[in-house]
């Protein structure tokens, strides 16, 4: 894999809450000069994103229900319609883990399932925030997304207690097969983490450390 060819499935992450306008600014000069996939951001720097990447093919992607996925369903249905709005063209959203580990499962599909309706031809990526989750958990969300098409399962936020494994992207691969992409987050700081992910059936990487893991191809 080449450096381009790698860097085309990173998405360029930067979700601090304290992100300035110059750090939002750079992170898009970084992804247009580099040739990422996305830059990924929290939805109230859809807009601006938008504008500063519009001469590229560089997408914006908005995280809704973020980092915990513990607002309402409806409220993750408006978040993800604004932010397309506003410019994204991708929208990864956060499940709503309380309900899952209740048992509430079939709510937990139906707002996939929303989000995914609230914003036709924008693929949605699902994060399970995979260090809180049962193997079976795991299986039965990669199931509920399928049937939602989702277009992604991702691993992690990068705010819970653990991030993307080898062992919990391949899993998440033979769930869903080809019908779907797997994004690995959290935790990915390396290029030898980078391409563990890839090796493992990940297709799309989330890290806010894309510029030390390309000097690396460059060593």
């Amino acid at each position: 894999m080449t450096r381009s060819d790698f860097a085309r499935l990173v998405d360029h992450t930067l979700l601090r809450s304290n992100a300035t306008e110059a750090e939002i600014r750079q992170l898009c000069t970084e992804a247009a000069e580099n040739g990422f996939a996305a830059v990924s951001v929290n939805p109230v720097w859809a807009s601006y994103c938008a504008k500063q990447l519009s001469e590229t093919l560089v997408k914006v992607d908005a995280c809704v229900g973020f980092p915990l996925g513990a607002n309402s369903a409806p409220m993750k249905v408006e978040e993800a319609k604004e932010a397309v709005r506003n410019g994204a063209g991708e929208i990864d959203m956060v499940i709503n883990l309380g309900a899952l580990k209740s048992g509430y499962h079939s709510f937990v599909e139906r707002e996939i399932s929303a989000v995914v309706r609230a914003v036709p031809n924008i693929p949605v990526k699902v994060i399970f925030e995979t260090c809180f989750l049962t193997r079976d958990e795991k299986i039965l969300l990669c199931e509920m997304c399928l049937r939602a098409r989702a277009a992604f399962v991702k691993t992690s936020t990068g705010f819970g207690d653990g991030g993307a494994t080898v062992e919990d992207v391949q899993l998440m691969r033979d769930a869903v097969g080809t019908a779907a992409g797997v994004k690995a987050a959290g935790g990915i700081r390396t290029c030898q983490d980078a391409l563990s992910m890839l090796q493992a059936g990940a297709s799309r990487i989330g890290t806010s450390s894309a510029l030390q893991i390309l000097a690396e191809f460059d060593v």
